[in-house]
């Protein structure tokens, strides 16, 4: 298979032979941020001086962010050019940033932290956005109100993944974490409406009320929150120099800063995931921002704890290295699926032998993904020099109950033994994508009784050619024209999803939308990243059908090539173009969906495969207009192309 490789500019070519340099003038007499429009004045309550402060405090990382993402394509350009797999650090060598050696790290020589009591238990962490796209504050919060009335143990507000980003509704999400953390009165009236059409819903369907009291209720749920990775600018900030700004320093900044006084004073940890870590460099990189930030709030280091979501494979090589470096503020690790995939295939995009087959086929017990749960179980059990231990917290549920009663009894059935298994592999607890499974799910840990489970005994990690080759290891299963559909009319809806501000959707296959048996499942951006990648390897790597299809005359051993693709995608496209506005929306038939469209077609067919969906949707969001979002896909393949140049700054700025 012919490759093209792409190549990037080092952090010496970007920034010549000079040491980093201190951006920020300790006087505070020059700034060193700007904020876009006058959204500095309309979200003067987000905005606040202190996280002004902050955010020029934390300003000195922004450079060596943008180095580590340079450095982050290098390797991938480099390691598609050699035609290598990821393997294990050097065990003698210091893990980058830090004096922490690799050795050190796998035997526990560090120190770790000890888990809040807050944290102890956490059977079921419900995630989703604490915002809605367009939508005044008062109908918006009431998606922190199902969270925090739902009965999980823990809440994972979200800045990234399922959180839409038109507008200005990263800085909403912001402010209805604020006035819910806070009690304000707006949240306490939309809480006591929301506790009562919840309770109809539980007499309806489990038979019992699930809120006794609102008030008590609303106090259970552990807050977290999760920031946008290291890969991503924010939308709304930006260097005084022209370049994007973090959008991880952003998050970090304004939950923090906002909030933390009121979460320590009611007796809350202050929590966050962290996404999209693909190194222990990485990890050290958050672990002196967030230090920083300790330090300027006077905070004694380790205030603030941190989840970290393996869902890149390179962090699978490096897990005790990442729970080194974080030291203090690491407290567990989240086994995810979607994302995981995403970086499975695209670790290895540039070996025409490794196929995924279709996506419904590649779940927790299959090959490389058993592999990679094995080696988190083990290194949370790995206590560190004082014999601490750490959580692991399982991946997501995402069905829903809505649908038929013979669908809905097949898809609680299915997620309760999913639920069973993890916590039968030694999980502490699991993800929810929505409020109505807490109860439905939570029942696996519940019969257990356990806090948690950590400590508990498996074998030590090994570090061996053969431990790298079962984190790449592929069993066979399907690979057909239907899972080619469903990758398609998938990945073409959280496209469109994306560009409406609904990051986190229900959504199905086309093909079942009539079908009340086959359940909408709640996902966010992630399972569009993966779809499109196997669905790139398909054609780029000559794919073999192993399942006749009667819809395309195609038989088993039939190449998936770039013509079906095509044929596909016309048919796919055209069923959400007749599709009712309850699936898709039909103002964006003429809007969002021939963008998304565009943008499939774009990634798909391009020789060189870049490495997230989500780039090219973030340089098109609040953009309707097709022609100029084809001139920015069009800039877009062309800076990555010359030189690795992703293109991350909201171009609108």
């Amino acid at each position: 298979m012919p490759f093209i490789p792409v190549r990037t500019k080092t952090s010496e070519d970007i920034y010549g032979s000079e040491k980093r340099k201190i951006l920020i003038d300790n006087s505070g007499t020059e700034t060193m941020i700007e904020i876009r429009n006058n959204l500095k004045n309309t979200y003067s309550d987000i905005y606040t001086p202190e996280v002004i402060n902050a955010l020029e405090h934390l300003s000195v990382f922004n450079e060596e962010q943008k180095q580590l993402m340079t450095q982050r394509i290098q390797k991938r350009a480099d390691r598609s050019l050699n035609r290598e797999r990821i393997s294990f650090l050097d065990p003698d060598a210091y893990i980058p940033r830090t004096n922490i050696k690799v050795r050190e790290a796998r035997e526990g020589k560090f120190i770790g932290a000890e888990i809040p009591n807050d944290l102890r238990r956490q059977w079921i962490q419900g995630t989703g956005p604490a915002a809605k796209p367009n939508t005044q504050t008062r109908k918006s919060i009431r998606n922190i109100a199902y969270a925090l009335l739902s009965g999980a143990d823990g809440w994972m507000f979200d800045g990234e993944d399922a959180l839409g980003q038109v507008s200005t509704m990263s800085l909403d999400n912001q402010r209805n974490l604020k006035l819910a953390i806070h009690n304000d009165p707006i949240f306490f009236e939309t809480a006591e409406i929301v506790a009562d059409e919840m309770n109809q819903w539980a007499r309806s369907f489990l038979g019992r009320e699930i809120i006794t009291d609102w008030k008590e209720q609303l106090k259970f749920t552990t807050k977290i929150f999760r920031a946008r990775g290291l890969h991503l600018d924010d939308r709304h900030v930006r260097g005084k120099n022209g370049k994007g700004f973090s959008a991880s320093i952003v998050d970090l900044t304004l939950y923090v800063v906002n909030n933390y006084e009121r979460l320590l004073q009611s007796g809350s940890s202050i929590v966050l995931y962290l996404p999209k870590i693909q190194t222990a460099e990485e990890a050290a990189l958050w672990n002196e921002i967030i230090t920083s930030l300790e330090e300027l709030l006077k905070l004694q280091q380790g205030t603030v704890k941190t989840y970290v979501l393996v869902e890149q494979i390179e962090a699978a090589f490096q897990l005790m290295e990442i729970r080194a470096v974080l030291g203090k503020h690491f407290v567990g690790f989240n086994t995810g699926r979607w994302d995981y995939i995403n970086s499975v295939s695209d670790a290895m995009h540039w070996d025409e032998n490794f196929i995924n087959p279709n996506i419904e086929s590649i779940t927790m017990p299959y090959g490389y993904m058993r592999n990679y749960e094995d080696r988190v179980r083990r290194a949370v059990n790995t206590p560190d020099q004082n014999g601490n231990f750490t959580l692991w917290q399982g991946g997501m549920e995402t069905n829903i109950p809505v649908g038929s009663k013979k669908g809905i009894e097949d898809s609680m059935a299915k997620a309760l033994d999913g639920a069973i298994r993890e916590q039968k592999e030694g999980a502490s607890g699991k993800w929810v994508a929505h409020w109505k499974m807490v109860h439905i799910i939570r029942p696996a840990w519940e019969k257990v009784g356990e806090n948690n489970q950590m400590g508990k005994s498996f074998p030590a990690l090994t570090y061996a050619k053969e431990d790298c080759d079962k984190l790449m290891l592929l069993e066979a299963a399907p690979r057909t024209i239907r899972g080619a559909r469903n990758l398609l009319s998938v990945a073409l809806q959280y496209g469109n999803a994306f560009l409406q501000g609904f990051q986190s959707a229900a959504l199905k296959p086309a093909d079942f939308f009539g079908d009340a048996n086959i359940l909408y499942l709640m996902e966010d951006m992630a399972t569009g990243e993966i779809r499109l990648s196997i669905l790139w390897e398909w054609v780029h790597k000559k794919a073999e059908l192993n399942e006749a299809d009667s819809s395309t005359g195609l038989k088993a051993g039939d190449i998936f090539s770039e013509e079906i693709f095509k044929k596909l995608f016309a048919e796919e496209y055209n069923k959400l173009l007749q599709a009712d506005s309850k699936d898709v929306h039909e103002i964006s038939k003429s809007t969002t969906l021939p963008i998304a469209g565009e943008i499939v077609e774009k990634y798909v067919l391009n020789k060189i495969k870049f490495p997230w969906y989500i780039d090219l949707l973030n340089i098109n969001l609040n953009n309707n207009d097709f022609n100029k979002a084809n001139k920015r896909i069009q800039q877009f393949i062309s800076a990555f192309e010359k030189d690795g140049t992703r293109i991350t700054e909201n171009l609108d700025f």
